[in-house]
Formats: structure tokens, C-alpha cells, sequence
């Protein structure tokens, strides 16, 4: 449990009735180690994956039951929040470029573009995101104190440079965390492995090799259902921007980038302040917005394209030999060179960290079977995240998200349980039988994962 006032710094306690110092955050009050981004919830828990990590509400409790201890924690995240790819930051650009141009009077809400000057750069972590992956460090060893005291993480990082940063910011908070914990060893970890997302590389943190995916026309489906989507909620935008704005005439497609604008200017701020491109809309068209992103997700990774959930296998895979401790069998993305050493994949510790993309997570999630009971998402009409069993981008993959996958020793049970944490909200694992808090024995998990084990649809991959 954790209590916090405006005067003293946050403090834990673990499940052993230590109390465990937590550093504060130094971003904006809205934004916190233990809660995440909670400026303007109306608005910014709808920006799909340009969302800042929230902690999303949760029908079972996320605590660890008194019953029980963890004795394996695997933490999946998302790279903190960055600036835009670099070919969409140029039509960012451009878009205010052509603002500029065509737009003689900024009045009302629009007064500040005609002073605004594009400064956001391209695809590096933002002072925001750095933040944010240190207090993601910090958090999980508050979670993880009674293992984290002892143990050491074993960290790995898909190679994209915003990604190892993570990773390393993350370590950053870890380690710090655990130097204020008087009770623990003073070991610490470091970033041990950091995977090639060179082209062809076997990389479970990183979708590439699968080229039936990457080429073929699998690969277009998030975007047609984002294309129908667009014409459904974007027309009445378009409609009062153009007419407020004369002479701006502004497309479908740079109306969305103008919506765009909002989370990356949010996120460029080292306090996280919300940026007034977010005003410029209403909190409706922001759900449309975040139903917008999430389409992206769910057809482009997910269970709506046919090949999505297989780039997510390799990984599902390395998940079940630490889970069991056993050697990794995977014919897909895995790396076997570094999965058969036990020093670049050992299958004895009881704290993992694995750092990778908002994409590779989703696969991972539908690989695992996380969202087996969630509808197929209607490229028509508006369901939120409550309507489809809590699946949204927000939800899921935001800026710093975090998954972790526990092993619980409980009295009474004699097998070990595991559970499976979204950004704090505990997925109930259906596909093998879950109890009232969301668990399943070992055995059974690992039984449920047959998609994965028999390496998905990776035989489509070369067809």
C-alpha cells in the first residue's frame, strides 16, 4: 500500500512490513511513480498509443493476496514516451507549414499557432519518457521488494537507441530504489543484453523476419480499417477547423495529424503539460481518436490480421522456458545463439526485464491469448475499451507500458499460480481456466499456450 501527501515523499510497504523509501518523481504533480499520467484523464487516457502510461482501473485487485508470495517476476515494456518517427514529424512540419500559409487570423483557442514554431525532433526518447522509465524502475522494485532486495534483474533490450535508453533509465530507478531500501544487498543490475534490430536479425523484442507480414498485403489491413474509421468520425472535425480557420482547408489526413500534435507536444514537455493542441477538439472526438489508434493495434498486431499475434510467438516461447526453467523450443524469431547460453539467457533467475515497441507488445499480448474474449473491433461504430473487455491502445501499449507476469506460491495450492498484470489492470486468463483473481496453476498456463508452442502460423511467413 502506498500513502502520499503533498509535503512527504512517497512511501511503500512491502509485502514483509518493511517500509521501502520511493523517490519522488520530479515531473508534474499529475504524473506519478505509482499512478502514472493523470492530467486530463477525460482526454489523455484516449490518445491510444501516444498516451502516457496510466495506471488503468482494474475489476481484480492487482495487490499481492497475503496467502501468497511471488517467487518469479517478468516485467515487458514499452520505450518511454519520444518524439515523433521521423516521417511523420516531417508531415507534423509541414501541416503547421501549410497553417501558417494559408491562415490569416489565429483567434479563440487557435490563437496560440501563430506563435507556434515545430521543434519536436525524431524518434528519441523525450525528458517526459526518461522520467517516465525511472519511475517504471522504481515501481517495480517497490512491487518486487521481498525478491528485488536480494536478486538481481536480468535485462534485455531490443536495439532501437530510445529502447536501450529505456532500459537503462529504467535500471537508473531500480538501482536507486534499492539503494534508499536499508534492508537490501547493495547488487545492482545493468542492461545485459541488447538484441540487433538489424535487418534479418532473430529478434523476439523486434517483428521483421516474418516477410509474408512485413511485405504482403497483411500488412495494409490496420490501414484500411483506420481509412473507414477516419470517415466516420473526422468529417465533422474537418468541417469546423476549415470554417474557423478560412483558407486552411485542411485534409481528413492532416486534421488526424493536428490531433497528433496534442500528445507529442504533451509529452515534449519535461512536466508533462497538457499542450493546447489538445483543446482544439472535444472530449467525444478523443474517444473517436483513441478508437483510432486502437483499430490500428488490433488489425495491424492483434487478432484482426491473420499473421499479427505469430510475430509475438518467439517471445511467448522464452516467456514459458523461464517460466518452467527449461530450455527455449521456438522455430520463429528467437535468437538461439544467445537463448542456448546461459549467460546471454539464463533460466535461473527469479527477476527478468525485457524492453522493446508499442507493436511487439500487442503481438506478445494476442500471441499469449490475453484478449482471446475481446470482439472483433467494428471499423464503423464506436466500442470502448469497456465494451470490448477493457482492449484499447491505451490500454495496452502507451508510452511506457509495462506487463508483468508473476508466479505466486499460495497456501493452499500446490502447484505455483501465474497471473498476468496490464498496466495494473490483472487480465483474466480464460484460455486455461482462471480462478476469482485471475490466476491459473503453472501447468495449465503453459498447457494454454499452444498457439505459441507450436510456433503460430510462422509457416505463412516464407509461403
Amino acid at each position: 500500500m502506498a500513502v502520499q501527501d503533498s509535503r512527504k515523499p512517497l512511501i511503500s510497504i512491502s509485502s514483509s512490513g518493511h517500509f521501502i523509501p520511493v523517490p519522488a518523481s520530479s515531473n508534474h504533480t499529475c504524473d506519478s511513480v505509482q499512478t502514472g499520467y493523470q492530467c486530463q484523464p477525460q482526454i489523455s487516457h484516449y490518445w491510444g498509443q501516444y498516451s502516457p502510461y496510466f495506471s488503468v482501473p482494474s475489476e481484480i485487485p492487482a495487490n499481492v493476496p497475503p496467502t501468497c508470495s511471488v517467487t518469479f517476476a517478468q516485467i515487458l515494456s514499452r520505450h518511454g514516451a519520444r518524439d515523433p518517427t521521423a516521417s511523420k514529424t516531417a508531415k507534423y512540419n509541414a501541416t503547421i507549414a501549410k497553417i501558417h500559409k494559408n491562415v490569416a487570423n489565429f483567434t479563440g483557442k487557435y490563437a496560440f499557432l501563430e506563435d507556434y514554431e515545430y521543434t519536436l525532433g525524431a524518434d528519441q526518447l523525450t525528458d517526459f519518457g526518461r522520467q517516465q522509465m525511472e519511475n517504471s524502475g522504481v515501481k517495480y522494485y517497490q512491487r518486487y521488494a521481498d525478491l528485488a532486495r536480494k536478486a538481481i534483474p536480468f535485462v534485455r533490450s531490443s536495439g532501437e537507441g530510445r529502447v536501450v535508453e529505456s532500459a537503462e533509465k529504467w535500471v537508473d530507478g531500480f538501482t536507486q530504489a534499492k539503494t534508499d531500501d536499508r534492508w537490501a544487498n547493495k547488487q545492482y543490475p545493468s542492461v545485459n543484453v541488447v538484441i540487433s534490430e538489424a535487418a534479418g536479425s532473430n529478434n523476439t523484442l523486434n517483428h521483421d523476419l516474418c516477410t509474408s507480414f512485413e511485405d504482403g498485403p497483411d500488412s495494409s489491413i490496420a490501414d484500411a480499417a483506420q481509412k473507414t474509421w477516419v470517415s466516420v468520425f473526422v468529417p465533422s472535425i474537418q468541417k469546423r477547423i476549415n470554417a474557423d480557420l478560412p483558407g486552411v482547408n485542411l485534409t481528413s489526413t492532416e486534421v488526424v495529424y493536428l490531433m497528433d500534435l496534442c500528445p507529442f507536444n504533451t509529452v515534449a514537455s519535461a512536466t508533462g503539460a497538457i499542450s493546447p493542441f489538445c483543446s482544439l477538439f472535444t472530449e467525444t472526438e478523443w474517444q473517436d481518436y483513441g478508437y483510432y489508434e486502437s483499430l490500428n493495434k488490433f488489425y495491424g498486431y492483434g487478432a484482426g490480421n491473420p499473421l499479427g499475434p505469430t510475430q509475438g510467438v518467439g517471445f511467448t516461447n522464452e516467456v514459458i522456458a523461464r517460466l518452467t526453467k527449461k530450455p527455449v523450443i521456438d522455430n520463429t524469431s528467437t535468437n538461439h545463439t544467445l537463448d542456448s547460453n546461459p549467460t546471454t539467457f539464463p533460466l535461473d533467475r527469479a527477476l527478468y526485464a525485457d524492453f522493446s515497441h508499442d507493436n511487439d507488445l500487442t503481438a506478445i499480448f494476442f500471441a499469449m491469448g490475453l484478449y482471446n474474449s475481446t470482439a472483433a473491433l467494428s471499423n464503423t461504430t464506436l466500442e470502448t475499451a469497456q465494451q470490448t473487455n477493457g482492449y484499447s491502445a491505451a490500454y495496452t501499449v502507451p508510452f511506457a507500458a509495462r506487463a508483468y507476469i508473476e508466479k505466486l506460491q499460495c497456501i493452499g495450492h500446490r502447484e505455483e499460480l501465474v497471473r498476468v498484470i496490464v498496466n495494473d489492470r490483472v487480465i483474466p486468463l480464460h484460455t486455461c481456466d482462471a480462478d476469482l483473481l485471475g490466476r491459473c496453476n503453472l501447468s495449465d498456463f503453459v498447457d494454454s499456450l499452444s498457439f505459441a508452442r507450436r510456433g503460430g502460423d510462422w509457416a505463412t511467413c516464407s509461403a
